[in-house]
C-alpha cells in the first residue's frame, strides 16, 4: 500500500488532470493520495474549488482516498500563515507549505513561518532545516517531509537526522508532477532506507506515519 500526501497537476506545473493522476496511482499501489497543486493567493480559490469537486468524483468512483489540498509556494514568508488559513477556510484539507529546499530560491525565512502556523500540515523539503526549526515542528504537531523529488532530496539526509534528534513527525511523499515520479512500494522504502532511516525506521515512515496524518486530517474534516 502507498500513501503519499504531496502530488501536483496540470492544473499548476504537473501535466496529469487530477482524475488522471488519481487513476495512475491506483494502478501503482496507491491506497490515498492528496493532492497539492502550488497556490499563491491569485489562483487560491480556483485550485481549491477544482480539486474538491475532482477528488470528490474520484473518490467516490474508484474507491480511493483523494485529499484535495495545496502547496503554498514561494509566497512571501509574512503571509504564510494568513495563505494557510485562506486555503482551509476554502476547503483545502491539506496545507503544505513549499520549504527551503537547497536547489530553490525561496526566502529564508519560510521554513519557520510555516512551523508558526496552525493551519499548516506538512513542511516540504525543508532543505538545511535548523534544530530550532525541528523543535517547532515537534511542539505543533506539523510533518517534515522526507522528498522522494530528485534535487529536493538532497536534503533528506539532515532533515531525518534532524526530525529523530527533536522527535518530530517525519512523512515521505513522492512531490510527483510526472506520473514516472508516483511513488511505488519498493521506491518508498528505498527513499526511506536512502535517507538514513533503518530499516524498522523507515518501515514506520511508510506505515505508521501516513496513519497518523490521516487520523488527523480526518478529525478536521467538517
Amino acid at each position: 500500500m502507498v500513501r503519499d500526501f504531496h502530488t501536483h497537476t496540470f492544473l499548476s506545473d504537473g501535466v496529469l488532470s487530477p482524475t488522471e493522476l488519481v487513476r495512475r496511482a491506483i494502478v501503482n499501489g496507491y491506497e490515498s493520495i492528496a493532492i497539492t497543486d502550488h497556490v499563491g493567493f491569485g489562483n487560491l480559490q480556483f485550485i481549491v474549488d477544482t480539486l474538491v469537486r475532482d477528488c470528490a468524483i474520484a473518490a467516490k468512483s474508484w474507491g480511493i482516498e483523494v485529499i484535495p489540498g495545496v502547496e503554498i509556494t514561494h509566497v512571501p514568508k509574512d503571509l504564510i500563515a494568513e495563505a494557510a488559513s485562506n486555503a482551509k477556510e476554502l476547503g483545502a484539507q491539506i496545507v503544505v507549505v513549499h520549504g527551503e529546499t537547497i536547489v530553490e530560491p525561496v526566502e529564508p525565512g519560510t521554513n519557520l513561518a510555516a512551523l508558526q502556523s496552525p493551519n499548516v500540515d506538512i513542511l516540504a523539503h525543508p532543505g538545511l532545516i535548523t534544530e530550532e526549526e525541528a523543535k517547532l515542528a515537534k511542539e505543533q504537531g506539523i510533518f517534515i517531509e522526507v522528498s522522494a523529488k530528485r534535487g529536493h532530496s538532497l536534503g533528506n539526509g539532515l532533515v531525518v537526522k534532524r526530525a529523530q534528534e527533536a522527535g518530530a513527525q517525519l512523512i515521505l511523499d513522492s512531490d510527483a508532477h510526472q506520473p514516472e515520479e508516483l511513488l511505488t512500494e519498493k521506491f518508498a522504502f528505498e527513499v526511506a532506507l536512502g535517507s538514513g532511516l533503518s530499516h524498522d525506521d523507515a518501515t514506520a515512515l511508510l506505515k505508521e506515519a501516513p496513519l497518523s496524518l490521516l487520523k488527523r486530517l480526518r478529525d478536521n474534516r467538517p
